[in-house]
């Protein structure tokens, strides 16, 4: 009897404490990005009012428009925000360990990566457009076309969609891809390759960054074919749940307002350079 007694107990304080509770609520948001990708992420190693601390990474912060929209999120969500700094090619795989809740890294949903995630609505400010990266003193500096870098050696992160795309460039030479964007920079600015596939957004700011880099964007019609919807955000397949929330939330910021955190992020990317 006092047995059955105490499992009563038990169960009628579990019944109170849960329905005190919203079982919906999520808690926690434990993010993954890769802190390497202005003005989409990258990392800084003072505390600022908008950056994020990297809870894998002691004394370092995540900043950038990924890192904004999270912050967002997690706001709307009354959730707290968690981020770690994750190498690009680990990220999926950190996912789908249970290491983190989703992946706010300026990714696109391809369908190879839709095999092994669930992706959001798109966050990104505008379509995504690519464009290449050449040296100044280049010999390509001046060409605006796509099919006019025939022999031309072209690099980009590995991995990606990026490095994928420069099959698309007639009679380029393929070059192995890197590990992150700041290796591909360097070899562009050393001369070791013709140039880089790069994002639009991340170009400029690359373009601005590196005096002796030039962005090179093409005409509508001439340049890289993008059959993606644009940069989400990505979660386990099996987490609906988490993924209808954060999909309410995106629902909520309008392209002004988008464009204005954008805005306000590249103005801290400036900021940040001008302190080093």
């Amino acid at each position: 009897m006092k047995k059955f007694m105490f499992v009563v107990v038990v169960l009628m304080g579990a019944f109170f404490f849960f329905w005190g509770r919203d079982l919906n609520k999520i808690e926690v948001i434990r993010v993954g990005t890769e802190c390497d990708y202005a003005p989409q992420n990258w990392e800084e190693d003072r505390q600022t009012n908008s950056n994020v601390p990297l809870a894998n990474k002691e004394g370092f912060y995540a900043e950038g428009y990924d890192i904004q929209v999270a912050k967002f999120v997690a706001g709307a969500l009354g959730a707290k925000l968690e981020v770690k700094k994750i190498a690009w090619s680990d990220l999926l795989p950190a996912l789908n360990r249970r290491e983190i809740d989703a992946v706010f890294s300026g990714m696109l949903d391809t369908a190879e990566r839709r095999e092994v995630a669930a992706f959001t609505t798109p966050y990104e400010v505008k379509k995504t457009e690519y464009a290449v990266v050449v040296n100044t003193k280049s010999r390509y500096v001046v060409r605006r076309r796509i099919d006019d870098f025939a022999g031309a050696s072209f690099i980009a992160q590995a991995g990606t969609n990026l490095d994928a795309a420069i099959d698309q460039i007639p009679g380029a030479v393929h070059m192995p891809g890197a590990e992150t964007v700041p290796e591909t920079l360097a070899k562009v600015i050393n001369n070791e390759v013709d140039g880089l596939v790069i994002d639009v957004d991340a170009g400029r700011s690359y373009e601005k960054t590196y005096p002796n880099l030039k962005l090179i964007r093409f005409p509508e019609g001439h340049g890289f074919t993008i059959g993606y919807t644009g940069v989400c955000a990505a979660v386990r397949k099996k987490d609906t749940h988490l993924l209808e929330k954060i999909n309410g939330v995106l629902s909520s910021l309008s392209p002004r307002d988008r464009q204005r955190l954008m805005d306000a992020t590249v103005a801290r990317e400036w900021e940040n350079l001008r302190q080093y």
